[in-house]
């Protein structure tokens, strides 16, 4: 349980009560800079925490900087969390808190991994805080009031919270399936047909199959388990994000997309697939600049916009760059008559010429030493999903050492 024991005294003593009365063990960590009188044992002093980020408490006090208290303490906490992680310490963490307190535990529950049960009671939790919350499975709880003392709507809230914790950490582990690895595969609606017979044809030789929402998080949560070593293959098909990256959209991943399996080098078979769009909100949210490009509406709060050939130009080096880079075995699929739904014969999209410039220029920076198979079929055609597959099972099969 963390917090700022301070400010928010009465609210934690009800939470570490109700806590206390489900049954668990609590280690309480203060985040609070300033004295408290709670009512329970606090395990971990704000002094503690205040110094595994490189200050103290004294020092913090001085500056009367709120920005910077809310920054060390989130920082001291998260060094304090991952120590207790790595001696398999923690079940479950919660944490609540106004917008200082909840940058704090969002801030210290990135040291937990995916699958301990982690739980904040916000009174911002209905705003976008996908930055803080990052790729974690973290549960937001919206506090509906201040968390600024107890009421007949906080208390009950505080009490679900722990009750939705504990749930958490009693519900049944999930039964481990014998398989022979895990993949993970990137998908967007305009290339689900595709990614759906992959993972039929993965699961039916044994592997377990990892889908991503190439909405941005996805990418990050599938860049950041990579890096992790959870996976032993990737079928990153849908490279889309690059795009939203380079055109300011919505569903950007950040540049570092594209880069945790090169450096790791475990195998990947990779396609250019939706970098024939850029994603944004509602019609009226299209940046200026690109109002005047061809827009499609496809949900009345997804507007694609269809990428030219400049930014194919950039998006095709961008792209042979990321693999050039790679420790491990790594191979380019291109489908020669689409890379989306919307861009294949018939869709809104279809531009032969624009999405050639997009695989000339790939094809013209990719290191020689990366196998390049163009394939006279859409991204949807279950020849090429058989394809896709059919390579990373071979690089599966064979010692992974450097791509020459």
């Amino acid at each position: 349980m963390l917090g700022c024991f301070d400010s928010k005294t009465e609210d934690f003593n009800y939470l570490h009560s109700c806590l206390t009365q489900m049954g668990v063990n609590i280690l309480s960590l203060n985040t609070g800079v300033f004295e408290t009188n709670a009512n329970f044992s606090i395990d971990i002093t704000a002094e503690d925490t205040a110094v595994q980020s490189g200050t103290t408490l004294d020092e913090l006090r001085s500056k009367k900087e709120r920005g910077l208290v809310v920054e060390k303490m989130g920082e001291g906490a998260f060094q304090i969390i991952s120590q207790l992680i790595a001696k398999q310490e923690i079940d479950a963490a919660i944490g609540m808190g106004g917008g200082g307190g909840t940058y704090i535990a969002l801030s210290a529950m990135q040291a937990i991994p995916i699958g301990i049960p982690k739980v904040c009671l916000s009174t911002v939790a209905t705003k976008d805080l996908s930055r803080q919350v990052g790729t974690k499975d973290i549960v937001l709880v919206p506090s509906i009031v201040d968390v600024a003392g107890l009421n007949k709507i906080s208390s009950i809230l505080i009490a679900q919270a722990a009750g939705a914790l504990v749930g958490m950490m009693n519900a049944p582990s999930a039964q481990k399936q014998t398989t022979k690895g895990t993949i993970a595969v990137s998908m967007f609606g305009n290339t689900t047909a595709c990614v759906q017979e992959c993972s039929r044809l993965l699961k039916d030789q044994g592997y377990d199959v990892l889908a991503f929402h190439a909405v941005g998080s996805g990418g990050k949560a599938m860049e950041s388990l990579i890096s992790e070593g959870f996976f032993d293959g990737v079928l990153d098909l849908t490279t889309t994000e690059l795009a939203d990256d380079l055109c300011d959209g919505i569903c950007s991943a950040g540049p570092n997309r594209l880069t945790a399996a090169a450096n790791i080098g475990i195998p990947q078979v990779v396609a250019p697939g939706c970098l024939d769009m850029v994603n944004y909100g509602h019609l009226d949210t299209v940046p200026k600049r690109y109002q005047s490009r061809q827009l499609y509406s496809w949900a009345p709060d997804v507007t694609l916009m269809r990428t030219n050939e400049v930014e194919n130009r950039t998006l095709g080096t961008s792209l042979a760059h990321k693999l050039n880079a790679s420790k491990g075995q790594v191979a380019l699929l291109i489908p020669l008559k689409g890379i989306s739904i919307v861009s294949s014969a018939g869709g809104v999209f279809h531009a032969p010429a624009t999405d050639q410039v997009l695989f000339e220029t790939i094809k013209a920076e990719l290191s020689t030493a990366i196998p390049i198979l163009e394939l006279n079929v859409d991204i949807n055609d279950p020849i090429f999903a058989k394809q896709a597959v059919d390579l990373l099972l071979e690089m599966l099969e064979v010692p992974q050492t450097s791509q020459a």
